[in-house]
């Protein structure tokens, strides 16, 4: 029944109309969101049946989980339902992800067993912004190549291009992964021993190395030394001699197995480790059985 006969519902009679309490419309009423057509004489608010359609808007959009600033502008007109809609989806997505985040932290913590402290550092660095894991992995290259300008580029490039983020939906491995790198990434002593090996690499180089030798002699490193142990050649049998001459050409045992024992420090291998298993590859695509056959094979040569 409507106010007088006048077309006009008054607060208890749109409630009845679309199932909302009073107390819901009085509140939306009250914060703009649906305006009251006039008043009565007595002061109370009405409504007519353009506002009864416009409530159903507001609940929807109120279901679908938009604020009353959104739902504000939407039926006052200031913004389409579509542009409020893809910024509502960007919101989600980020919320989302973060309960994706959360998940694979308390996995992680519930599989490690781990201690207040240790979940709380887990969670702070885990839900680092992809611009702080930027930062970290930027600074970190900067020191390690700083000054170094015949490193080879293509090595500097690529380490300050790789992506060190955690994907959309980590697994827990990932997160402790992530943890782990974070953590080395900012260790003194591990910044120091990569510098180390930048500076090899630079004092290796001159001025006819082509960019990207280094990356070149790495994937054939890792191609004969993955093929010799599949045939089951021990580094310190005669037909490994073989495969170093394949491998280093004209290059001087002693140096390259110099270089070759700085790149196989456990925390520079742990290091492609994590890297491998935060991109979804695991650790065996950080190869370091072949680096350390190599290695091996290099030492039985030089006697020790």
């Amino acid at each position: 029944m409507t106010e007088d006969s006048t077309g006009l519902f008054t607060i208890g009679e749109l409630a009845r109309a679309t199932g909302l309490t009073v107390r819901t419309i009085r509140y939306w009423s009250d914060e703009g969101v649906l305006r009251p057509v006039t008043r009565s004489s007595g002061g109370y608010r009405l409504y007519d049946a353009e506002s009864a359609a416009r409530l159903e808007l507001i609940r929807t959009l109120r279901e679908l989980g938009l604020g009353l600033d959104d739902v504000r502008k939407v039926v006052s007109g200031e913004k389409d339902v579509a542009s409020v809609a893809a910024t509502h989806v960007a919101a989600l997505e980020a919320q989302i992800r973060s309960l994706k985040v959360t998940r694979a932290v308390l996995s992680t913590v519930a599989r490690r067993g781990s201690t207040a402290e240790e979940m709380t550092l887990m969670n702070k660095l885990a839900r680092l912004s992809a611009a702080e894991r930027r930062r970290i992995l930027e600074e970190f290259v900067d020191e390690m190549f700083h000054g170094l300008h015949t490193a080879d580029p293509v090595i500097r490039t690529r380490m300050r291009e790789m992506a060190v983020d955690l994907p959309d939906e980590p697994t827990s491995e990932q997160v402790d992964a992530w943890v782990e790198l974070a953590e080395l990434l900012q260790d003194p002593e591990f910044r120091a021993h990569m510098r180390s090996v930048a500076e090899f690499n630079a004092a290796g180089r001159g001025p006819e190395t082509p960019a990207g030798a280094s990356m070149w002699f790495a994937r054939k490193l890792v191609k004969l030394a993955a093929e010799a142990r599949e045939q089951d050649i021990a580094p310190q049998s005669p037909e490994a001699e073989r495969i170093l001459g394949e491998l280093l050409g004209d290059a001087d045992p002693a140096a390259v197995l110099e270089r070759m024992r700085a790149g196989a420090n456990d925390k520079v291998s742990r290091y492609r480790e994590l890297l491998a298993v935060v991109k979804g590859h695991g650790p065996a695509s950080a190869h370091r059985a072949e680096f350390a056959w190599v290695v091996a094979a290099l030492e039985a040569r030089a006697g020790g």
